[in-house]
């Protein structure tokens, strides 16, 4: 998830393309950089690091032209770094790209060019995108950007300028978001609106597979294979601050909102096509590890450490590897006993958490392998680990994490579908099973996004309740700790997760008349004993907000109401199940007046112990 601006027309280009940048700059800030023709030439200016370190390398150059594109980096391919920053080039300098997504047959493409004598200057998978073009080039950039097109595979948004082209920009999208901003002598293009709300309110939405030319006289659009295609004009009505969530009213709605886009991105390449095989091409644990390790520990904090309580039960159940989940904040202090095959799994999305780094670096001290699972590429975690799993959720900026948390748990469950394949615990068949129920999954969380109106008012309902409670069984218990702790975070509201079995040791004396109770029952073995604990809490007054999966109506005649989600495999379930519950802390919070997107005294990276 980064962010692309580009510009064609009379106006500063380096002031309207380092201005969008700002604008876009939660999308990522690791690196920005800019290109613009100049004199017959392309200038490229990028610096690692925040946008404010390019704007000082700025400040002191003449720059004019009248195209430019820029980007702001969150990395995908390749650390942080003034090699890895965007623009990118090919080897004549003729070209410069910025590229949001992934080009999932990069290496393919690498080893081609290099053998056709290209030299590459960075890690990342953009830059064989430059040197294709470089490669493909017939003298019509729009027809040689069809035959790039024809040739890379994955999720992209392009812009490109050609030095042998300084009147035009030309604009490609497929599965990453796109926009063309509509102007008089003047044109636009961008990740999102914000970027350009400044200069015009009329935009093209880019959809799949399609390009753009962009001229000062105007824009045509086309197919992939250079078909045209008619726009309708859609004028934005959102102001700035709006425009900078997408219209969302805060950050963390638009987190939620994002998570089946998270899901697909951080699935993507990952599954071989066939799903004969989970591919974790980035891993350098090999068969021969993943087969002799017998034990397993997951260090995190907060909602990371939840995700580890899923992937024990996953890992745990196809693997058949024991595994400890550890509250990072006491690992290191605790003497905790190795194997000589331990694997030691750490998970924090900034992936500069002080207490699961002071963690991992005990555990490295001590000579054991280290597995990061991170949302952030070139943080301390990926550098240290031995191995490392980059969950491409996108920057997140609300404090509460959302999805953050659903592509942790993906990563997990790659994980442990591949080593449970290479163990031999489970067969062909249960792999594709599972794959196939992945891959359905980004589909699915945009089904349980529709719940959102019947949470809303359920939160409105009991916005000045001082206690709810969540109980489930089995993965329902892990994620009804997430959910609790939403509810905590973001609403202020005291809330406590209870496995369901213990109600009565102890737990059923907090349940007075009306107290609000949410009963996760999404898992068919235990759906039975659940309910009988569901009755449990009614019998002593509680109002119970049951979640099942469509088609389970028999839980309405237990509960005062239900939240229902699609089909998918139980062990998949928690992925489904946390929305409900993202949403719910919401829309409390909302409802009570909160700052949803900054909670009182919490930050959303805990980079002290």
């Amino acid at each position: 998830m980064c962010g692309i601006v580009g510009y064609i027309g009379a106006r500063n280009v380096k002031d309207v393309v380092v201005g969008g940048l700002a604008k876009l700059e939660y999308r990522g800030y690791d690196s920005a950089g800019i290109a613009v023709i100049d004199e017959g030439n392309i200038q490229v200016v990028k610096s690692v690091g925040r946008l404010a370190n390019l704007e000082d390398k700025l400040a002191s150059m003449e720059i004019s032209g009248q195209a430019a594109i820029g980007h702001t980096r969150w990395a995908t391919h390749g650390k942080p770094s003034d090699e890895n920053a965007h623009p990118h080039q090919d080897c004549s300098g003729r070209f410069a790209i910025v590229h949001n997504g992934i080009v999932e047959n990069y290496l393919s493409l690498r080893e081609e060019l290099i053998a056709a004598g290209h030299q590459f200057n960075s890690e990342t998978d953009t830059e064989v995108v430059a040197h294709l073009i470089e490669e493909l080039y017939n003298g019509d950039l729009f027809q040689t950007m069809i035959e790039v097109g024809k040739r890379i595979r994955g999720a992209y948004a392009l812009v490109v300028l050609a030095k042998d082209h300084p009147d035009e920009i030309i604009a490609m999208r497929k599965a990453s978001p796109m926009i063309i901003g509509l102007g008089e002598n003047e044109n636009f293009v961008a990740s999102d609106i914000p970027a350009i709300l400044e200069y015009t309110r009329d935009i093209y939405v880019m959809e799949d597979g399609e390009m753009a030319v962009l001229t000062t006289a105007g824009v045509e659009c086309f197919t992939m294979d250079g078909e045209p295609v008619h726009k309708e004009v859609y004028k934005v009505t959102w102001d700035a601050v709006s425009a900078e969530r997408g219209g969302y009213p805060h950050f963390m709605l638009k987190e939620i909102h994002e998570q089946p886009r998270a899901v697909r991105d951080t699935l993507r390449g990952r599954i071989a096509e066939d799903f004969s095989r989970v591919q974790l091409d980035e891993l350098k644990l090999d068969d021969a590890f993943m087969k002799a390790v017998d034990r397993i520990h997951i260090i995190a904090c907060g909602t990371s450490w939840h995700a580890g309580l899923v992937g024990k039960a996953v890992i745990e159940s196809y693997a058949r590897i024991p595994v400890d989940v550890e509250i990072a904040s006491e690992y290191r202090y605790r003497r905790p006993l190795f194997t000589p095959n331990t694997l030691v799994i750490v998970i924090s999305q900034s992936g500069e958490t002080a207490d699961t780094l002071a963690a991992l670096r005990e555990v490295k001290r001590q000579g054991r392998r280290v597995l990061a699972i991170t949302n952030v590429v070139g943080s301390s975690a990926e550098r240290e680990a031995d191995d490392v799993i980059i969950t491409w959720a996108g920057p997140e900026i609300a404090v509460a994490s959302t999805k953050a948390y659903t592509t942790q748990l993906i990563a997990l469950y790659l994980l442990g579908i591949k080593m449970a394949h290479v163990r031999g615990e489970i067969g062909d068949d249960k792999v594709r099973e599972l794959l196939k129920g992945l891959e359905d999954l980004p589909q699915a969380t945009e089904q349980v996004l529709d719940t959102a109106p019947q949470l809303e008012r359920f939160a409105q309902r009991y916005v000045d309740t001082m206690d709810t409670f969540f109980i489930g069984r089995s993965l329902d218990y892990s994620v009804a700790m997430e959910g609790a702790l939403k509810l905590k975070e973001i609403s202020y509201i005291h809330a406590e997760a209870y496995a369901a079995g213990e109600l009565k040791h102890g737990t059923l004396a907090l349940i007075t008349e009306g107290v609000p109770v949410i009963a996760l029952a999404t898992q068919p073995d235990l759906y039975e004993k659940t309910v009988s604990n569901i009755v449990e809490v009614k019998a002593r007054g509680a109002f119970v907000l049951g979640m099942t999966w469509i088609g389970n109506e028999d839980l309405e005649k237990t509960v005062d109401e239900v939240i229902y989600l699609p089909k998918t495999l139980p062990e998949l379930a928690p992925i489904l199940a946390v929305i409900p519950l993202q949403l719910l802390a919401y829309y409390a919070a909302v409802a009570r007046g909160n700052d949803v997107d900054k909670p009182r005294n919490l930050a959303k990276s805990v980079t002290v112990e």
